[in-house]
């Protein structure tokens, strides 16, 4: 592909994501099956315009995500089951969010924010921070905890991944800050069976205990809910563990986050900080595109080793050293409370 090529694709890459966002927002993928069906009957199905239905499936099979046959029959695509709510590892929470209104509005702030100097365009667009935003607004609470599922589903596996030669032997609590509904606590608990674990969440997300992966995977006897707010108390642990958590915050806010971890630790303690870590300068990387995502949702922003390392240091730990999985994707940062 040729670089102007490759700028069109570029500019051009939000019809796209907007093209599937309608798919999915409509129920498309839940309406096509991998046996072929008219463009007429889906749109029958759902309540669409039958013409408008037609150019909006023909888009989508464009975009590999639905296969178009003859006579205007269309039938979903492996990369399309990806959309469907009954996957097991459905992507459909996370285009949900990122393509939803509250997502799509907030960039338009991204020029006047970097000429300010000043970032967070969701209390710009919303006159609340996303948090505060989604209490007030259970739609959009909805959409963002369907999409943490997401990307917790695919998160766990390249944990476990960088996680696969740690030595846990000396860990016999682990507690997961912000880990939702513990997926990923859940299945490094199913890992290492002599460990107990424990989630420290917000009551409004752990209320529903149907939603809660501990009992799911058989691990309810060694893991609790624990009702909590970071920024006040952390339980005490062999180990905590943060899941894209400080990416969220600024620095002085992260090194309240880790100095109440270091407060709640016993000497040899651990913590373990998950992110997408900011590679070198030449190298290309998610990191720096989703740190423009986050100077846009909140006061956080995506940090290099090296930064990371610093807020440690500055909330009292030590740094040890950094595991990948094999994609490089993300990083896990071990800190120790003591020199290793």
């Amino acid at each position: 592909m040729s670089s102007y090529e490759k700028t069109l694709d570029v500019i051009f890459g939000r019809w796209k994501s907007q093209t599937l966002y309608a798919g999915v927002r409509l129920g498309i993928f839940d309406s096509v099956s991998s046996d072929s069906k008219e463009a007429a009957l889906v749109a029958k199905e759902i309540g669409l315009d039958d013409a408008l239905a037609y150019r909006l499936l023909r888009a989508l099979a464009s975009l590999g995500f639905l296969k178009e046959e003859s006579g205007s029959r269309f039938s979903i695509t492996t990369q399309g089951d990806l959309m469907r709510k009954d996957h097991p590892h459905t992507l459909r929470g996370i285009i949900l969010l990122e393509e939803g209104p509250e997502h799509y509005q907030i960039w338009k702030h991204l020029p006047k924010m970097i000429t300010d100097g000043r970032q967070n365009a969701f209390v710009r667009e919303y006159g609340h921070g996303a948090f505060e935003y989604a209490e007030r607004n259970p739609e959009y609470a909805e959409v963002f905890n369907q999409a943490m599922s997401s990307y917790s589903r695919i998160y766990t596996q390249w944990v476990l991944e960088a996680f696969d030669k740690y030595d846990f032997s000396n860990i016999q609590h682990l507690c997961d800050i912000g880990g939702g509904h513990g997926h990923m606590l859940s299945h490094i608990l199913s890992k290492y069976p002599h460990m107990k674990g424990s989630v420290l969440e917000l009551g409004s997300v752990i209320r529903n205990k149907e939603l809660l992966w501990a009992s799911k995977m058989g691990v309810g006897d060694r893991c609790q809910y624990i009702d909590g707010d970071m920024f006040r108390e952390v339980p005490s642990a062999d180990a905590h563990i943060m899941k894209l958590i400080l990416h969220d915050w600024n620095d002085d806010e992260c090194i309240k986050i880790l100095s109440n971890i270091y407060n709640g630790s016993s000497d040899g303690g651990r913590v373990f900080i998950v992110e997408h870590l900011v590679p070198d300068p030449k190298t290309p990387h998610f990191s720096k595109l989703f740190d423009m995502h986050m100077l846009c949702w909140g006061s956080g922003r995506e940090r290099t080793v090296e930064e990371y390392s610093g807020l440690l240091q500055k909330s009292g730990w030590n740094y040890v050293q950094t595991l990948y999985p094999g994609n490089g994707l993300i990083g896990i940062i071990e800190g120790a409370k003591s020199k290793p």
